[in-house]
């Protein structure tokens, strides 16, 4: 089962770790993937000893910050290097059904057919998150379950669900922001201000144990996806062209991103607003993170379920909702 972890033959450090865990180990060519660090992390999430687990980490920091899922898959630190392998492909499988679960009720919330809800199952993003072991799949399937909370005016469970998202993956700060910015405009302040507040307190916290417990130095930069706007969509370009998988993706995207903001703004709904700011992110990801059709889907496979509930399971003026009761 350690093909969906993602081990690489050249990531020498990580795969001595793995080996030394599970013994022989499936390795993906070249570097491997993410779920390599989640399995490191899954091993000591607390960080309790990163002398013998986190220093194996190509950014500590970085990797460090997504602390939800290689929580939960290690048991809270409980479970054995083999067991880790197989609860990482599990949560990843149960995400995929609670997040599929999550959209169908959005899209029965938008007057429309549950069965939309396999555009999260069926997203090419999320598949390839469970091909890796990432942990956007976990980190996606909470930020749609905060917009459906919100929706039906379960505000404290939206809030839970959002600080649960950022944890997962920080960039789902977006999601926190953007749905205050709809509350906001609802009128319901307070829910609003708590929906970016705790997320953003909750991220700052951990990030302020992450540096107590790794430093606050780090030997090589924690931040490498993002760069100048639309840098790395024109550095990819080249690339492409030796690759047409890849460069009728990576057009694909960049082709949703501008539908997408002129959807979100004529629709006006909280499944919109919520992932707008990831557009914004888009622009500014580095040609690493846009030259392959698999990591350009995965970073921005929110919107790609987002746009599908915009355009084809209808999208009535969230304005015109009545406001559901006040709560937190």
């Amino acid at each position: 089962m350690t093909i969906f972890v993602a081990f690489g033959e050249e990531a020498t450090e990580i795969r001595s770790y793995a080996e030394e865990k599970l013994g022989e180990v499936f390795l993906r060519p070249e570097q491997g993937h993410d779920g390599k660090f989640f399995f490191v992390q899954a091993n000591d999430p607390l960080l309790l000893d990163p002398e013998q687990h986190a220093v194996v980490l190509d950014r500590p920091l970085y990797r460090s910050q997504r602390m939800l899922f290689p929580l939960m898959a290690g048991g809270l630190g409980a479970f054995s290097p083999e067991s880790i392998v197989w609860s990482m492909l599990v949560i990843n499988l149960l995400a995929i059904g609670v997040g599929t679960w999550t959209v169908a009720l959005l899209a029965t919330e938008m007057g429309s057919s549950p069965w939309w809800g396999l555009a999260f199952a069926l997203n090419l993003g999320f598949i390839s998150e469970l091909n890796i072991g990432g942990a956007g799949i976990v980190a996606a399937a909470a930020a749609f379950g905060a917009v459906v909370a919100f929706m039906r005016g379960k505000d404290r469970w939206g809030v839970f669900l959002l600080v649960m998202a950022a944890l997962s993956r920080e960039a789902m700060l977006i999601t926190a922001v953007g749905s205050s910015w709809w509350l906001w405009r609802q009128s319901r302040r307070g829910t609003a201000l708590a929906a970016t507040v705790i997320p953003v307190a909750a991220v700052g916290l951990w990030a302020l144990y992450l540096r107590l417990r790794l430093g606050w130095v780090q030997p090589v930069p924690q931040v490498q996806e993002l760069g100048v706007p639309f840098g790395g969509f024109l550095e990819a370009l080249p690339g492409w062209m030796s690759d047409p998988l890849d460069l009728t993706i990576g057009i694909t995207m960049l082709l949703i991103l501008i539908l997408y903001t002129r959807r979100v703004l004529l629709a006006n709904h909280l499944v919109g607003w919520a992932f707008l700011g990831f557009v914004a992110l888009a622009l500014v990801f580095t040609e690493q993170v846009w030259r392959s059709y698999f990591d350009i889907t995965r970073a921005i496979a929110p919107v790609i379920t987002s746009f599908v509930l915009l355009v084809f399971a209808g999208s009535p003026d969230a304005d015109s909702r009545p406001a559901p009761d006040p709560a937190l």
